[in-house]
């Protein structure tokens, strides 16, 4: 293949790779993009008053993105509403904070046929195309009607929903039917995988090819399994770096020989943070002998705190957290330490090292890369123990951690309990086979095999749960484009 073009709601890729502050996803899609000589595309962020539809080129540490601004009305109907406020609560089965207005949708689907009449031009005959996300689910669909034959896959980073509340949404089966204009669609898990293959063929009456592929709608689609992980040699870099190091030796100080546990979660309903400090709260009541000696960080960033449900989840929090602190702190011992603000990921290193426990519980999450961070970041000859939903993505992989029902704060009280005292050799066999996984689902083997699957090579063993042969992807494809680049410099032509 010439290029890859990647294509997301926001674009990522990092101006300073050696900030520290890049995610690894965003370093992982930025090293391909860089391999394939590619183009990252999406939102710049910002807002215009009216719509011009120009791509803005940039050169970020040397990965060609290209950025559109988009009108204050297409954020408030196709983000803040469409995306933030119907499909990610309904995809994450909170049906109960689903918002339903017709604006909303009419506003994505205006936005992802602009994103595609803006990129259209700038895609060559033999270029691949991957999209990201709940953001972009048509895009495919309106790229086809304007003529784009390349191949083109979807990765969706969150759960998929059940079929029983994927029909309150309006036109789910018109949202449905774009996603046959993908060649591959990924999935984090085989669960979310069989949600997706269940509404298919129950409620679209779709058939499953027995190779990984559905046909339905006069179409056909391949579907696998990818699950996502971290920049596992940039995380370990990240915690022996100057500051890494650093913020684990203030942190080891301030705990003052107590035992930290850490949670490290956007603010988001999903992640189950009321029902996390409900659960430390009934820790702390239930072993009276502990107070003073464990304490909670949870460091909790602000996000889209323009949406009502974010506002409303943040002040309940607020006071949550000061209640069970007024209830049991002493003069000298806070029993939460609850941060609204976002640390470097050499700090977060440091931070996870230095905790005795790892707290991921979220409700409902698609992967949740914290589980693996705060694996990663141990000290192998001493590790802490990592307590995890059952519910996030991540635990379909990683069962050596405390697997628990965030629901129950008894269960996470219990969990919490045998995390602060498990034997040591109990807990570097559990960190052994924890580290296993994370290594071999690192992000660059899923970005690989990925695209793989994508332009029809055969894909490792690591990992993945779809083969997809070379003469079959050949026997599939289809006219290359006659669309252009339309001007656009290559990476490789910069001086």
């Amino acid at each position: 293949m010439s290029r890859l073009i990647v294509v997301s709601n926001r674009v990522s890729a990092p101006a300073d790779p050696a900030a520290g502050s890049a995610g690894g996803l965003a370093m992982a899609l930025s090293a391909a993009l860089r391999k394939y000589d590619g183009l990252w595309f999406g939102w710049s962020g910002e807002t215009t008053d009216h719509w011009t539809g120009e791509m803005k080129i940039e050169d970020r540490a040397g990965v060609t993105v290209g950025l559109v601004d988009l009108e204050a009305q297409d954020v408030d109907e196709y983000y803040n509403g469409y995306a933030n406020k119907t499909l990610w609560p309904l995809f994450h089965h909170r049906v109960d904070l689903t918002q339903y207005e017709r604006s909303y949708g009419e506003g994505y689907e205006r936005v992802n046929r602009r994103f595609a009449e803006v990129l259209a031009p700038a895609i060559q005959p033999d270029d691949v195309i991957w999209i990201h996300d709940y953001h972009m689910i048509p895009m495919a669909r309106d790229l086809r009607r304007l003529g784009i034959t390349n191949r083109i896959g979807f990765f969706l980073h969150t759960p998929w929903p059940t079929r029983q509340l994927l029909v309150t949404l309006p036109h789910h089966r018109r949202l449905v039917e774009s996603m046959f204009d993908f060649d591959l669609i990924g999935f984090h898990t085989r669960e979310w995988m069989d949600l997706f293959t269940d509404y298919v063929v129950t409620e679209a009456r779709g058939e499953v090819d027995g190779r990984g592929g559905l046909d339905c709608f006069g179409r056909h689609v391949q579907t696998g399994v990818f699950p996502i992980g971290i920049d596992v040699d940039g995380f370990l870099e990240a915690r022996r770096s100057t500051l890494g190091t650093r913020t684990y030796d203030r942190m080891a100080a301030s705990a003052l020989f107590r035992s930290m546990i850490v949670g490290v979660d956007r603010l988001d309903y999903s992640k189950g943070l009321e029902e996390r400090l409900l659960g430390y709260e009934q820790f702390l009541q239930d072993n009276p002998d502990q107070r003073g000696e464990v304490f909670l960080l949870q460091v909790t960033p602000i996000s889209r705190d323009d949406v009502d449900s974010y506002q409303d989840i943040r002040a309940r929090l607020d006071a949550l957290a000061g209640r069970i602190n007024g209830a049991f702190a002493d003069m000298d011992w806070a029993p939460i330490r609850y941060l609204n603000r976002t640390y470097r990921r050499d700090q977060l290193a440091g931070i996870y090292r230095a905790s005795r426990v790892g707290l991921v519980t979220p409700l409902r999450d698609g992967m949740n890369l914290v589980a693996k961070e705060y694996v990663a970041a141990q000290n192998p000859d001493d590790p802490g123990v990592l307590i995890l939903s059952r519910f996030a993505g991540a635990a379909e992989q990683m069962g050596e951690a405390l697997l628990v029902n965030p629901y129950s704060r008894e269960e996470l009280s219990e969990a919490i309990q045998k995390a602060l005292t498990m034997p040591l050799a109990e807990r570097i066999r559990k960190w052994t086979a924890l580290m296993d996984v994370v290594r071999k689902t690192d992000v660059a083997i899923w970005r690989d095999n990925y695209v793989k699957a994508l332009v029809g090579a055969p894909v490792s063993d690591d990992g993945v749960t779809l083969e997809r042969a070379r003469e079959q992807a050949q026997s599939t494809s289809k006219p290359r484009s006659k669309v252009r680049w339309a001007g656009l410099k290559l990476s490789s032509e910069r001086t």
